[in-house]
């Protein structure tokens, strides 16, 4: 984990801890010694791809540098109902306040990377990449997408300042997308991707004559999506994006497209059912 990344998280789970603990856990200081230590585990009651182990631990750990974690799998593998995910020992306190957090998180993350890996195993016959989006929880943009990545997808830009996206609206306002490409093109560094969506063969033909980057195909039909590929013939990468779901994402893959994006991967995730469970209590 990089300083910058390890910062982030730092400061994620403080304001995570403040939020849930604020004064103090009620319940657990007022049944549990201070000195009391424990036992206990995580397992999974559904298959799915984990993801955010090391989240959790640092959850525990913020609580207490105590605790013992031993991770019995790592992010990104395969998981079946059943599986014992890890084994942690350490103050009882900090077991049972941390308990909640730690699962908000690793449940959370493991639920998007199992959906990424359902879209990326439906169009890995033709190399597809499966890409994320900016609909993301705020504040947990960084962990939703690591979590993407996990599952086996590919981050597309992380915010609006890495990447240039001209969408409908941007175009409308500089009056077409020759115009926009090219006042963008005035003002930020020639190392920046420029993408373009796009909604019409027109519209294609207009972004291809501006050598951009990457060419969105937005809300498209198979057919219409299939006519655009053939058109732009690897003058620029393509992606397709909207109403996607994995009845269709196969198709749309065959299309020929270089990535598809897909919000639903962090919008409307589902948590992959994990459990903690205390393995050791005071006689």
């Amino acid at each position: 984990m990089n300083p910058s990344m390890k910062q982030y998280l730092e400061d994620l789970i403080k304001q995570a801890l403040n939020e849930d603990i604020g004064k103090g856990d009620l319940t657990t200081n007022a049944l549990i010694p201070d000195a009391l230590e424990s036992s206990a585990t995580m397992i999974a009651k559904a298959d799915g791809i984990v993801a955010g182990m090391e989240v959790a631990a640092a959850v525990f750990k913020f609580l207490s540098p105590h605790v013992v974690w031993n991770p019995l799998v790592k992010d990104g593998d395969k998981i079946t109902r059943g599986t014992l995910l890890v084994e942690m020992s350490g103050p009882f306190r900090a077991l049972l306040s941390g308990e909640r957090l730690a699962l908000n998180f690793l449940q959370r993350m493991s639920g998007i990377a199992t959906l990424t890996s359902l879209f990326v195993a439906q169009t890995a016959e033709y190399g597809t990449k499966i890409l994320d989006t900016r609909k993301t929880v705020p504040g947990l943009r960084l962990l939703d997408k690591y979590a993407v990545k996990a599952g086996g997808g590919e981050n597309h830009r992380i915010g609006l300042y890495d990447m240039v996206l001209i969408k409908d609206n941007h175009i409308k306002v500089a009056g077409g997308i020759r115009k926009a490409v090219e006042q963008i093109r005035n003002q930020v560094p020639a190392n920046i991707q420029i993408e373009v969506e796009t909604t019409s063969l027109e519209e294609v033909l207009e972004a291809l004559s501006m050598t951009v980057d990457i060419i969105m195909l937005d809300n498209m039909s198979n057919e219409q999506m299939k006519e655009c590929v053939a058109l732009i013939n690897h003058r620029a990468k393509v992606e397709a994006s909207g109403n996607m779901n994995l009845e269709r994402v196969r198709e749309v893959a065959a299309t020929g497209v270089d990535f598809i994006s897909i919000g639903a991967l962090t919008h409307s995730v589902t948590a992959l059912d994990i459990s903690m469970n205390i393995k050791s209590f005071p006689s």
